[in-house]
């Protein structure tokens, strides 16, 4: 055949869309039979899955177990006692509140005066079950970007049905109503900053060629109110191969900053600071450290990788002014330097005070830090740490760069959430919400053990147990993991897991795998690109651990994991198919060799390396879910979680993977809901239902006490 009929023939079949593969018998990209379940609105792809959905509920529906837990599941989501957590900007407290009469939920506003009291009166802002009722939508609410100092105007993101790509509506607060003829963004996967009243800085879909591979904005622009969005000024431009491109404006009593943000990978970013010229200063930091916050006209980096000559997990302050200088050295200063056992979890900047939260042997603390510059230009640094309970998680919650009020939490495993506000951090916190205990704790333990991964490294795990837990292996466990992209797993107090699992006599283990930060970035570059077998490694070391120690036995043990812990379930269970008996797999990638090619699958070559680079294919072949699936196994019965819109991590990983496993003979069960994006859930119904076929499954898989046969 001739080189110019083979280029014709490839350029022909490059307009030839999956579902036509499909159709025409082909087993499609890389001889995949299943590939066809990748078209997400496809006919015959939903067709297959609404007959796993009817399948699997048709299980699960009527069984005891399932209605209590969906039952118990849905009180606990709905309770008119949880805590309203909320945003504390410009005097109020704003929050968004669901419950059995707002599906979908009210944005709502209240003083701090008012928010402190038991039942406080709240503003109504916006309804969006009414709002849904007159525009005959299905919006759910993903948050607002807020113009300071005065708080008046945001800008809404309303998705249809869960999704990450949104719409943006510029909304009046007092006026409780759109803006007519204000902001308005179509649906995509924006970015939106405020950088005056009439002035917004904009990252989105301006059309063709101006997305980046991984489907985020490459194009960032000034957008001047009365203007076309055509007409806005670039002030930004990546490449298509970068991961997006992006804008922040950090409004302080001091100054406004512009900071404009070229991701380049997941976890390498150019940045610049630009001044009320828009001329750009290129910041000298490494590209995988992060200006955490602005303070006293000068710059907090936290660093990922050692810098000069300061260590990685460092908190770093450089003054503004000194960024004009071609030696900085002499004059960054250093705030706080973790150990070895401890890593900062969050960062936030007020008036007066920089808030650190951080983890010491995976405990929570929080130091507030303060600086005094003398005449000679010297800056001292000081810190203590702020009066709040121990041997738990601490989070910042909400704080202010106006005034120096701090809202933080804690909890642990059997503590329920408590809510600390502080007028000012030198002062004693006051407790101004707590959560009611969900759940009997009462013979309830909380250890902190270790297992030896497969190279030695000694990897810590929680395991919250009975109080006369008998080490005979026969014993109901659930081990969660996660393990990816610096998440770190610490003690909370989740009402559900107690209720459903914990209360009838589960088990439950959590473990601080290589992947997350809870020693700090070390701990996550121990398991990035080519170490990824590491994380597996640490989670299949804790679970054979578990077993050991007679915790429990493999026809006891279950794992479930979402997202990148959905992965870490693949790799688990087709790597170790003899160590689980129970398997719940949430919106998981599994299909490594092809996740780049599923938006926006590209943007996590970072974290997990490229599939279709010569240097890092084996590694990712060696372990990726879906390839290595092997006839004649027998493996868990696993249960897929997934949603038909989420946008984040393609449906096609699920479905394919579960087809796979059916095809060669294996029992699954899949639940797909039609919304609900990422998180598999749009509403509290929605999740009580999902949660309930998780907990149900689990109990009749792992025999849980209660489970009635």
């Amino acid at each position: 055949m001739n080189r110019s009929l083979i280029v014709k023939l490839i350029v022909l079949l490059s307009f030839v869309s999956v579902a036509d593969l499909a159709a025409q018998g082909s087993t499609g990209i890389g001889d995949d039979p299943f590939i066809w379940l990748e078209e997400v609105e496809g006919s015959a792809a939903l067709e297959w899955v609404n007959a796993h959905n009817s399948t699997t509920m048709a299980e699960f529906a009527n069984d005891s177990n399932f209605i209590r837990f969906q039952n118990e599941a849905l009180t606990i989501l709905n309770s008119k006692h949880r805590i309203p957590f909320g945003t504390f900007t410009g005097g109020y407290v704003y929050n968004f509140w669901q419950d059995d009469s707002n599906a979908k939920g009210l944005l709502r506003r209240t003083t701090l005066d008012e928010y402190t009291r038991r039942n406080p009166k709240w503003e109504i802002l916006l309804d969006i079950d009414k709002l849904n009722a007159k525009e005959g939508k299905n919006w759910v609410y993903k948050g607002a970007v807020t113009l300071p100092p005065d708080n008046s105007r945001c800008m809404i993101a309303l998705s249809s049905g869960g999704q990450d790509a949104v719409y943006y509506r510029e909304f009046d607060y007092d006026q409780k109503s759109f803006v007519a003829d204000g902001f308005n963004l179509p649906e995509a996967k924006s970015m939106v900053a405020w950088y005056d009243e009439n002035t917004l800085v904009v990252g989105t879909d301006f059309g063709p060629g101006t997305l980046t591979s991984s489907g985020y904005p490459r194009i960032l622009k000034l957008w001047k109110r009365g203007t076309p969005l055509a007409q806005a000024k670039a002030i930004m431009e990546g490449d298509i191969s970068d991961v997006d491109v992006s804008g922040q404006v950090e409004f302080r009593p001091e100054a406004k900053y512009l900071f404009l943000y070229r991701s380049v990978s997941f976890w390498q970013t150019k940045k610049w600071l630009v001044d009320e010229n828009l001329n750009k200063i290129e910041l000298p930091f490494p590209a995988d450290a992060e200006v955490a916050a602005v303070f006293k006209n000068r710059l907090i980096v936290h660093l990922n990788s050692d810098w000069l000559s300061f260590k990685e997990g460092a908190l770093l302050a450089v003054k503004t002014i000194d960024l004009q200088s071609d030696n900085i050295v002499p004059k960054v200063e250093i705030i706080y330097e973790p150990d070895s056992i401890s890593t900062i979890s969050g960062i936030a900047a007020i008036k007066e005070y920089i808030i650190v939260s951080i983890l010491q042997n995976v405990r929570g603390k929080a130091l507030c830090f303060e600086v005094s510059d003398s005449s000679g230009g010297v800056s001292k640094w000081s810190h203590w740490e702020m009066k709040l309970p121990d041997s738990g998680s601490i989070h910042i919650m909400s704080t202010d760069a106006f005034n120096n009020v701090v809202m933080m939490t804690f909890e642990d495993f059997t503590t329920p959430t408590k809510l600390y506000l502080f007028s000012d951090p030198k002062a004693k916190p006051r407790e101004i919400k707590s959560l009611p205990e969900m759940f009997d704790s009462g013979d309830l333990k909380t250890s902190q053990l270790t297992a030896k991964s497969k190279d030695g490294t000694i990897i810590p795990y929680f395991l919250i147990s009975s109080k006369h837990l008998d080490s005979n292996g026969l014993n109901p466990t659930l081990l969660y993991g996660y393990g990816g992209f610096r998440a770190t797993e610490t003690p909370r107090y989740s009402a559900i897991l107690g209720k459903l699992w914990l209360e009838n006599g589960g088990t439950y283990a959590l473990p601080n795998i290589r992947g997350g930060s809870e020693f700090g970035p070390k701990w996550h570059k121990a398991a990035l690109l080519g170490n990824r077998q590491k994380a597996f490694d640490d989670f299949i070391a804790v679970a054979e651990d578990l077993i050991r120690r007679k915790i429990t036995s493999p026809k006891y043990l279950g794992i479930m994991g979402g997202s990148n812990g959905g992965l870490l379930m693949g790799a688990a269970f087709t790597q170790r198919p003899d160590l689980f008996n129970a398997v719940v797999c949430q919106v998981p990638l599994l299909d490594m060799l092809r996740y780049t090619k599923l938006p926006p699958g590209a943007s996590w070559i970072g974290e997990y390396g490229d599939p279709d680079s010569p240097g890092m294919r084996p590694y990712i072949e060696k372990y990726s879910p879906y390839q290595n699936l092997k006839n004649g196994v027998a493996y868990p019965q696993v249960l897929f979680v997934t949603s038909t819109r989420d946008d984040r991590v393609h449906p096609g990983h699920a479905r394919k993977m579960a087809a796979k496993m059916e095809q060669m003979g294996n029992k699954i069960y899949y639940l797909e809901e039609m919304t609900g994006g990422h998180s598999a859930a749009a509403d509290n119904i929605q999740r009580a239902r999902r949660q309930a076929l998780e907990y149900s499954y689990l109990s009749k898989m792992l025999r849980l006490r209660y489970y009635e046969r």
